[in-house]
């Protein structure tokens, strides 16, 4: 099976490295997003998929078009004479020109199990809605985002405490088998194409700095979630006050606790030597790891040390 990779993000190196490792097909090509500048520097950087496909595929074509649906970026990659396009977290819209070059089709890994959550962010919009199971889903692309034949689904379980930063290399795992399951049934010619029911469609909108902020009027779960869904970045964060001075507060960790009295909304209602519990719109939420504005992440005990019995408060 000849295919040509489509890639940028770090979930999308983890299943190219899968596939080089397990030699299931052969990768005629690898395309990702143009290095970008970072941090104030504004140093170029390269994608994950970059460093991935330059470390153990030096010599195959590596391709970063500023736009990929262009006429003669097509007939480039029309030259490959691919069976399959395997796109993961490319960040940009294939389109029509691009779709019908691979023999087959061209597939797609959503982090979800589609079609709930077709768009940006899967997976931190499934965590802030408290979802109980997840997934990934392989489909064959069409023209409507996310909305193609759906040709693999592998479940995962969310526990209630689990982070971004834990479920994603759960999902990494499953796309990795779901993928490999693919490509098998394309090779033996028994892919089973299931329509997609688009009356139980949901949309996972892009991360916006807003959705960071800490709205401390919201009940706790509601707070928990989100706090999960953006650990550990870009993390939620509330401002508090020591002393004098106003500082950000990113929260990394948390737990709804049913067994205290809430006051008002922000009011810092246990404020121990190992614990810090936070007042809510409804029921309470303990911090279990936070990091201060300039310091490294660490868990409440240590925080609440550092402070040196310095009095501090949540601002809004």
């Amino acid at each position: 099976m000849r295919i040509v990779f489509f890639g940028t993000s770090r979930f999308a190196a983890g299943v190219l490295s899968y596939l080089i490792e397990k030699k299931q097909v052969e990768i005629a090509a690898i395309v990702t997003r143009p290095d970008r500048p970072q941090g104030r520097s504004l140093r170029l950087s390269h994608s994950p998929v970059k460093e991935e496909a330059v470390k153990l595929l030096p010599n195959v074509p590596l391709f970063q078009p500023e736009k990929a649906s262009i006429d003669e970026f097509a007939t480039v990659l029309g030259s490959f004479d691919a069976d399959l396009f395997v796109v993961v977290a490319y960040g940009e819209i294939i389109k029509h020109n691009i779709l019908t070059l691979p023999r087959l089709c061209c597939i797609n890994i959503h982090a979800s199990l589609l079609p709930k959550y077709r768009g940006a962010a899967p997976i931190q919009r499934c965590l802030m809605a408290g979802e109980k199971e997840t997934g990934i889903t392989i489909i064959e692309m069409v023209r409507a985002m996310d909305a193609g034949p759906m040709i693999e689904r592998v479940k995962v379980a969310i526990p209630e405490t689990m982070t971004f930063g834990e479920l994603e290399p759960k999902l990494l795992e499953a796309a990795c088998i779901g993928l490999s399951n693919a490509i098998r049934a394309f090779e033996e010619n028994r892919v089973v194409k299931e329509v997609q029911k688009e009356e139980a469609a949901t949309y996972a909108a892009k991360l916006m700095p807003s959705d960071e902020k800490i709205d401390w009027n919201h009940p706790a779960v509601t707070l928990h979630n989100l706090i999960r869904a953006l650990s550990p970045t870009p993390s939620a964060w509330c401002m508090i006050r020591i002393g004098n001075e106003e500082k950000r507060l990113k929260i990394k960790r948390s737990l709804v606790r049913r067994d205290l009295q809430p006051g008002k909304p922000r009011e810092i209602i246990l404020a121990g030597k190992d614990a810090l519990v936070v007042s809510c719109g409804k029921e309470t939420l303990q911090l279990l790891e936070v990091q201060l504005e300039g310091k490294k992440s660490m868990p409440v005990p240590d925080f609440l040390r550092g402070l040196s019995n310095t009095s501090f408060s949540i601002v809004e």
